[in-house]
Order: structure tokens, then sequence, then C-alpha cells
């Protein structure tokens, strides 16, 4: 008896806390700046708890049934939460109300749990001992939520399919609590009825879940969408129309591959064709292997690392039969190496020295991925080249994002890196940048790889001409403690998209 009350509350913990971390990520996602998305959410979430907490002092009677009553109401709202905020992005302009407003009522009846079964348990134990257990089993319940989410939940069943799974473990505590308090329970059978039909709900919410999602993605997306996942760090999302597939990351478009030919030469033989000595490539982000595809032309390269994050990706683009010959099956070439890995730790942790470096993350719309932009990841990087080697940065847009674009010049030239900015007209982005930095001079190259689609030698050189409205403008070095270029990215794509 003691042992399934405890396990009530550790559950009960397990189910609040996973209702939160769907809604912050799930806002991270689809509104970017994760710091910001996770920070509003929980503040808020903490605040709906206390609103819920002091709420229960005005529920005097049939605790019991109030127990059961809220058990039901969090695990369909909590449940159900996930879909209804991905419906609200795609079909509605009030993402930003439905978010909030979910996390206060789920917050206010999480509130009301705790302390509605201290008041039940208080008759069966000492007030020390309900205080001492309940909250032990509380944060007992909170840590495994907590490593369940990005370990297990996300990779596995996706933010759809963990909120509903809670949602039904919550249903099946009211069931539970049915039995466990049932001499303290009016009208027990109805609310097993009604325990049950919450629980078939649910399961066929588990059923169709990820088919109501797709269904709103592809009302979010410009094209049918055939692949759709989550992994321990993003959302991926695949979509079709005709010959291009398009790669969307956390809602933002990776490539579309009628032109990504474009972005991934002009990222990589600019730099790489003028060092025709090169053997050993680094290629940081760039999990899709286009970047690796681009490399492995250059028949001197006898090695490449790819250090990417997320094996969710890197997984995909070696095995999936769409994806594959997009890459001409780079990832599963003997010169390649790929690592799993968060490029700033694996960088301190080797010592190797490479002859070309390619830095190909996704754009600095967040802290987390702002990180790779600093100066003192720079600075890490140079370690790592060779003093007659160069590295190419793939730099955001220098017309839609005029400042993040020289912010991100200004900060590896403050890594002791001479910088030579050029540009490339991709049609599926628009205008789109690059950074070629090295410690000598750079001079375009004579020769490139045979099999190329858009680059010639005698192109190279107009790349690094700036148009007026392109040209540098005042910005200042992203530093770690600060991430200007974060606030500058996101005001300027907020402006473009207004």
């Amino acid at each position: 008896m003691n042992a399934a009350l405890f396990a009530t509350v550790c559950l009960i913990a397990a189910c609040g806390l996973i209702y939160e971390l769907v809604a912050g990520a799930l806002a991270s996602y689809v509104l970017g700046d994760s710091v910001t998305q996770f920070s509003t959410v929980i503040g808020t979430y903490l605040f709906a708890m206390g609103v819920g907490s002091w709420l229960s002092r005005f529920i005097t009677r049939g605790l019991v049934t109030r127990f059961v009553m809220i058990e039901l109401v969090v695990g369909l709202i909590g449940g159900f939460s996930a879909l209804l905020l991905f419906l609200a992005f795609t079909w509605t302009e009030s993402f930003r109300l439905v978010l909030y407003g979910l996390v206060s009522v789920i917050g206010i009846l999480v509130g009301l749990e705790i302390p509605l079964l201290m008041r039940i348990l208080r008759d069966r134990f000492s007030f020390k001992d309900v205080v001492a257990n309940v909250l032990t089993f509380d944060y007992v319940g909170a840590l495994g939520a907590s490593l369940l989410f990005p370990l297990f939940l996300v990779p596995r069943l996706g933010l759809v399919r963990s909120a509903l799974a809670f949602g039904l473990v919550n249903v099946l505590v009211a069931l539970w609590s049915t039995y466990l308090f049932g001499p303290e329970l009016p009208r027990r059978r109805g609310w097993q009825v009604a325990s049950l039909l919450s629980a078939v709900l649910l399961g066929a919410g588990l059923w169709k879940g990820q088919a109501i999602t797709t269904l709103a993605e592809e009302g979010l997306y410009a094209d049918p969408v055939i692949l759709a996942r989550d992994t321990r760090y993003q959302r991926i999302v695949l979509t079709n129309w005709k010959d291009d597939l398009r790669l969307y990351l956390n809602g933002h478009l990776q490539f579309a591959s009628r032109d990504e030919y474009r972005y991934h030469e002009a990222l990589v033989h600019p730099g790489l064709a003028a060092l025709p000595n090169a053997r050993r490539i680094l290629v940081l982000g760039g999990g899709d292997g286009l970047a690796v595809r681009e490399i492995l032309r250059h028949p001197q390269v006898e090695s490449v690392t790819l250090v990417d994050l997320d094996e969710g990706m890197t997984a995909l683009f070696a095995s999936h039969e769409r994806l594959v010959p997009l890459n001409d099956s780079a990832l599963t070439d003997p010169r390649v190496r790929v690592i799993n890995d968060d490029a700033f730790r694996w960088l301190d942790t080797v010592d190797e020295a490479y002859d070309f470096i390619v830095i190909d993350f996704p754009d600095p719309s967040n802290y987390h991925v702002g990180k790779l932009y600093t100066s003192a990841f720079y600075r890490l990087v140079r370690q790592h080249l060779e003093p007659d080697g160069y590295l190419a940065v793939q730099s955001t847009s220098p017309l839609f994002a005029r400042q993040s674009y020289w912010s991100i010049v200004r900060t590896l030239q403050g890594a002791g890196l001479r910088t030579y900015p050029y540009h490339v007209y991709v049609p599926s982005f628009g205008e789109w940048g690059f950074v070629l930095a090295g410690v000598v001079p750079y001079q375009p190259p004579h020769t490139l790889p045979e099999g190329l689609r858009y680059l010639t030698v005698s192109s190279i050189p107009a790349l690094f001409d700036f148009p007026v409205d392109m040209q540098p403008v005042p910005a200042e070095p992203n530093r770690l403690n600060d991430q200007v270029l974060v606030r500058y990215y996101e005001r300027e794509w907020a402006a473009i998209n207004r």
C-alpha cells in the first residue's frame, strides 16, 4: 500500500515535467531561440503551479474525487498538448497564446495534485513522513522524466506520442486511485468508466498521433511530407515535389535538391581547390554528407573526418534510399570517418591538424548553435588548422541578415584569421554568404575538379565582389559570454518575415 502511494507521487511528478519539456522543446522547434523558449515556458509553468497550490486551499471536501478528476483532466489536456500545439502553429496565428494557455492550465492542475495528495495521506502517516516521502518521490519522478525525455522518449516516440503516452499514465493513475482510495470515493464505478474512456481516447491518439502530426505538417510545408522524425536534438522533415527533395530542421529549410549543388560547390571548392596538396579534411556540421560529397571530388584527399552532433541525421543520410544517391554514398566512403559529438567539445579533446576545414552549421538562430560562431570556437578551430590551410564557414545571407554576416566576419578576424568573404546566389535561399579564412594570403584556384555543375575557374573571383547592398556594415564580434550574433540574426530575419 505505502509503495503504491509513493509510486503514484513519482508517476504524476514525471508526467508534469514531461508536459513542461514537451512544450519547451516544441516552442524552440518552431520559434527558435531555445534559451528564451525554455526559460519562458518553465517560468510560466512554475508560476502556474504556484497558483494551483494556492487554489488547493479552497478545496475542502471530496479530496479523493477532486484528485481523480484532476488526474483525468491533466492527462487529457497534457496528453494532447503537443498535438494541439502542432495544429495551432499550422492553422492559426495564435501559437504563443495557445502555448502559454496550455502551459498555464497544465501548471495549475499539476500544482493542485501534490497538495491534495498530501492532505489525503495525512490520516495514514505522520505529517513529517508525508512531507518527506511525497517530496522525495516527487523529485525522483522529475529526475526520471528528465533522463527519459532526451534519451528515449523524443528519439523513439517523438514529442506528440511522448505527451500522449504520459497522458495515458496520468489517466491510469486516476484509474488506480479509484481502487487505492475506493472507500473514500463516491460513485467509484462512474470514475472508473471515465478513466477507461479517457484511456481509450489517448490510446487512439497514440495510434493515430503520427498521422495527425503529418497532416498538420503538410499544412505547414508547401510540399508533401515523405519523412518526419524527432531525434535527440531536432525535428527532421523531408518533403518531396516531383524531383525536388527538401530538408527542414526544426522548420527551417536546409537545402533543396534542385539547387543545393550551388551552395555546396561554393562552400567547398573555392578554398579546397586552392590547396592542391590538401590530404586531411575536417567537416564540422554538414551531417547530410553533401559537403563531404564535394570534398571527395578532389583525388588527392586521403581522409575526411565529419563531426556532427546528431546521430539520427548522419544515420538517415547514410541509409535512406532517397538521400544516399543525393550525397553519392559519401558517408559510407572508406575515406570518411563519422563522429557524432558536439564539435566544441570534440575539438577540445583531440590534437589532429587538418589542411582544410569546412564549418557547415545551421544558422545561429539560438544560443546553442550561436556558441559555434563565437571567437572562442574559431580560436579553437584555428589550433587544428595547418599553417598553410584554410577554413570555409557557412555564414547566413549577407543580403537578408547583413549585420549577422559581417559579425561572423569580424568574429573570425578577432580569432586572428585573415578573412575572405564571398557570396553565391542559391534560388531556394537567395543570396547566401560564406567566409574563407586562414593565416596565409588567399589566391583563387586555377583548376577545379571534374563534374561540377555550377562553379568555373573564371566565376570564382566574382564571388568575392559584393554589391553595395551587401557591403560591410558595423557589427560586433560574437563572443561566448554575450552572443550578440543571435540577437542580430533574430532581429534581421524577423524583419524579413513580417
